[in-house]
């Protein structure tokens, strides 16, 4: 008589958790889990997730039952239902940015090296860093044996940490620098700017008869809003003719621990921010022209600080 009551409150208990929201009946999402429930956005500070909902309650779980990476016992690792979202969606959000040793919930941090391509065509060593994790089910029935079957979503951001900065014109006007944030990007958070004095207080006004030769500009790349985990290392500074930096006359500031004999580099790879200065000067093909116009761009690794370094030694290897 015992076991026959076991199993009828074992029945009732699965039948109330497998209940379908009314928001779900009549949702084209009211089906079997499938791949593409999830959405994925890879952004700068945070990572979005949106999960179709009605398919979980579906496999009979609810949003108190998915959690990321199997952390139960932190609230923080449990998605929001978002009801008026049509579909409905159960809503994770999260920092990439790690205040500690240990990353969100247990995500997966992990840097890999690959041979550039494009503009770092010439650079073997060019690194990524690939968060991941899973949304995965908790069946609170199981014990030995459960007919659940378990769901889980698998998610990854890969983020480029080498990026080109172009900045305008230094002959015609003052400096200002166009930047668009892209999924698994961290270009958002990094900017330069040209400056007048030592003290990178004061931005660089260029007059309309340009800048006299010899005049000193000060460079800064700086890293805003990024994890202090990440430092900011200029690969490679040089100057074109034209705005666009390829197919155009080019001169290096610097490359690696290759400098022009007019730069001077006074941090680089410290920090979340990066300085150097250089002396204006003329490109010979304009000397029929009364402005030589040129333009500055820089190639920006973001790397570890312990790996930064390294990384500089391991550049300037290759180009030798």
């Amino acid at each position: 008589m015992r076991l026959v009551i076991l199993v009828c409150q074992l029945g009732l208990i699965l039948r109330t958790d497998a209940q379908i929201p009314p928001l779900c009946v009549l949702s084209d999402t009211n089906r079997a889990p499938e791949n593409t429930d999830i959405k994925v956005v890879c952004g700068t500070k945070y990572m979005k997730m949106d999960i179709y909902i009605c398919p979980i309650y579906q496999a009979a779980y609810n949003e108190s039952l998915m959690v990321l990476n199997g952390q139960i016992n932190n609230p923080d690792c449990y998605g929001t239902p978002d009801w008026n979202a049509s579909p409905p969606v159960l809503k994770f959000r999260f920092p990439i940015n790690a205040t500690s040793g240990k990353s969100f919930c247990d995500n997966s941090n992990k840097i890999t090296s690959e041979r550039g391509e494009g503009v770092f065509a010439d650079f073997s060593n060019v690194q990524y860093v690939n968060i991941s994790g899973a949304v995965v089910s908790i069946d609170p029935t199981a014990g030995t044996i459960t007919y659940r079957k378990q769901i889980m979503y698998r998610f990854s951001c890969k983020y480029a940490m080498q990026y080109l900065l172009n900045n305008t014109e230094v002959a015609v006007s003052g400096v200002s620098l166009a930047i668009r944030d892209n999924n698994g990007s961290f270009i958002s958070t990094l900017s330069m700017a040209l400056y007048s004095d030592a003290n990178y207080n004061d931005l660089l006004i260029v007059p309309q008869t340009g800048l006299s030769l010899k005049t000193k500009i000060y460079v800064a790349v700086h890293a805003t809003n990024l994890t202090q985990n990440f430092h900011v290392l200029l690969d490679r500074c040089f100057a074109t003719t034209k705005a666009h930096p390829f197919n155009s006359t080019h001169h290096d500031l610097f490359v690696g621990c290759t400098f022009d004999g007019q730069t001077k580099v006074e941090l680089n790879g410290k920090g979340q921010k990066a300085y150097f200065s250089f002396e204006a000067f003329r490109f010979v093909e304009h000397k029929n022209l009364t402005v030589s116009t040129f333009y500055v761009h820089c190639a920006v690794r973001l790397c570890k600080d312990e790996d930064c370094e390294r990384l500089s030694v391991s550049r300037l290897a290759f180009i030798n």
